[in-house]
């Protein structure tokens, strides 16, 4: 069990030390002026980066608590997502609520979603995975009606009346699984899911996997990803929209490749239709959008589809994990860099006020070519990578058609992310009123009088140039993930 009892908790040390930054900032914020509670986000800042310490010299291939949360290659990337992309959220996202009466609640807010996040990612007991799930949504739900207007409002509600009805359905399937397996850990509902009925088998996984699904935001569970992204803050739909969907990807693969492998329904052949739905429907729905917000929500639904083509194969060859694993590290980056751009033009919702950003911000938009050509799967981007290690998983997996509809699905998206792009690099200067447009006309929660948000723009620099760095430095990073 790698180490004893009393090296248990350290296992867990990226964990707790995002759980005691967010105690110790709600009691800060407390105590701070409500004008100046920006320690609160620097004291989440520090957790994240001793979090990603701890990740890089922490022992790898255990288990804690007699097995009930896995400290492997898995957990290690998806710390790294997680933490990092936390990170950039908490930079994106400084001058959006600065002077904010309830800033404080809003980076505490975020890193209890990031934490259920990562207790999804090492969950291999449905008690935990069951935690992670209700620690990742309810702190989003909240998050996403952080702002109290009539928008945001309804992001809220959608998003949680959805939740509830997934979370009921997981809940109500880990019951299920238990009283077929006779158990909770993985290792013994492997054992006793294949003697048990079919159909209760069947029933209690396909609620664990609709509740698993919703959390990544695919088909069908996907209905609330548009309204909540468009009517939520930017860096609140970069939060939801990235952190939560490395959780929920680990533990589908943990499902998917470990108790439910042997189970009597063929849920590989399941979730690769869902995951062709979500990719189609994600892209169809993203081209008539002219709100970028909602642009990115249903790109995301699509790179969702992607990201299950490896899941769904996890049982069928070796090459699934590693091709998870890169791409869900460069679908993070990449999809981070994009919002980080709409952060930084508070003023700009449509793709037409994007229209000449080149001429006045010409690095920005240099930034934004990167992500939004990255997100197709153009060369050297990280996430080229990562497609062509689905392509290659999904062919050693005995699929060849499902390559095919993702590659086809590929090219269909480079229509609606050029729609944004071209204007924007090629336009005339209609973009440069929007970026120095009052930003509390389309009601976002800054208090800040200047438009320019230097914070989120060397976000997006940042984001754009790792995308770039890990697409071509993939090497040695593929040979960890094997």
């Amino acid at each position: 069990m790698g180490g004893g009892s009393a090296m248990e908790p350290l296992a867990l040390l990226p964990e707790m030390l995002l759980a005691a930054s967010a105690v110790c900032g709600l009691l800060l914020g407390s105590w701070l002026p409500r004008t100046r509670q920006w320690p609160v986000a620097a004291l989440g800042g520090a957790a994240c980066v001793a979090g990603l310490v701890a990740t890089a010299f922490g022992a790898t291939g255990t288990a804690a608590f007699e097995g009930a949360f896995a400290v492997d290659t898995v957990t290690a990337t998806a710390r790294v997502v997680v933490l990092g992309g936390t990170a950039l959220v908490l930079a994106m996202g400084a001058e959006d609520v600065r002077g904010h009466p309830r800033e404080a609640e809003f980076w505490v807010l975020a890193q209890l979603a990031a934490l259920g996040a990562l207790v999804l990612a090492g969950a291999r007991d449905l008690l935990p995975l069951s935690a992670g799930f209700l620690l990742a949504s309810v702190p989003a739900y909240a998050l996403a009606g952080f702002r109290k207007d009539g928008r945001g409002t309804e992001a809220a509600l959608k998003f949680y009346v959805l939740g509830a009805l997934f979370g009921v359905l997981l809940l109500s399937g880990t019951a299920l699984l238990v009283a077929a397996g006779h158990g909770t850990s993985y290792a013994a509902l492997g054992e006793g899911l294949g003697d048990a009925p079919h159909g209760l088998v069947a029933a209690g996984s396909l609620g664990v996997l609709l509740g698993l699904l919703f959390k990544a935001g695919a088909v069908p569970a996907h209905f609330w990803v548009p309204d909540t992204v468009q009517g939520s803050s930017s860096p609140v739909a970069a939060l939801v929209t990235t952190v939560p969907k490395a959780g929920a990807l680990a533990a589908l693969y943990r499902l998917v490749a470990g108790p439910l492998d042997g189970a009597p329904v063929a849920w590989d052949a399941l979730l690769a239709a869902v995951a062709c739905a979500s990719m189609t429907l994600g892209n169809l729905a993203a081209f008539f959008q002219r709100d970028v917000r909602r642009l990115l929500a249903y790109s995301t639904v699509s790179q969702i589809g992607y990201l299950l083509v490896p899941v769904a194969v996890a049982a069928r060859t070796e090459l699934a994990r590693p091709a998870l694993l890169f791409y869900v590290a460069a679908y993070a980056l990449t999809n981070l860099g994009a919002f980080a751009v709409v952060c930084a033009v508070p003023g700009a919702r449509g793709i037409d006020d994007y229209r000449g950003l080149g001429r006045s911000r010409p690095l920005l938009v240099a930034a934004l070519a990167v992500c939004l050509l990255g997100l197709v799967g153009t060369p050297p981007t990280a996430v080229f990578l990562g497609k062509v290690g689905v392509f290659g998983a999904a062919v050693d997996g005995g699929w060849t058609w499902l390559a095919a509809v993702t590659a086809v699905n590929t090219v269909a998206s480079l229509f609606y992310y050029l729609r944004w792009l071209a204007p924007a690099a090629f336009g005339s200067a209609a973009a440069e009123r929007a970026a120095g447009a009052d930003p509390l006309a389309h009601g976002p929660l800054t208090h800040c009088p200047s438009a320019h948000r230097p914070l989120a723009t060397a976000t997006a620099y940042t984001a754009a140039a790792a995308s770039l760095a890990l697409g071509i430095g993939s090497a040695p990073v593929l040979d960890l993930l094997r």
